[in-house]
């Protein structure tokens, strides 16, 4: 079995995402991209954190399409307000998201 060099634990029970999810410092913001498109844009996203994962995992829970660039989640719409409940669920800690 593989142990986390970080923690110390076996990898299935690696506690290092959780800790570092509620250490975030995590920004919700919209920008308006070409033809007056709106697109949500997720930011603040520690190196360590599985990006791809929680941008999959936004775009099924918000039946929309979107894109991972540079640690930066964008997904096509206005979902502001939708979002921080979807990331609390996923383990980040309420007070860290900035809306």
């Amino acid at each position: 079995m593989e142990i986390c060099p970080k923690c110390g634990l076996p990898k299935p029970a690696c506690v290092c995402e959780e800790i570092v999810k509620s250490s975030q410092r995590i920004r919700i913001t919209t920008d308006k991209k070409r033809y007056g498109k709106i697109v949500t844009i997720v930011s603040g996203f520690d190196s360590s954190i599985n990006t791809k994962k929680i941008a999959k995992e936004l775009k099924n829970e918000l039946a929309c399409g979107g894109t991972m660039k540079d640690k930066k989640i964008e997904l096509q719409g206005e979902h502001v307000k939708k979002i921080k409940p979807i990331l609390v669920k996923l383990g980040f800690d309420e007070d860290s998201i900035e809306e």
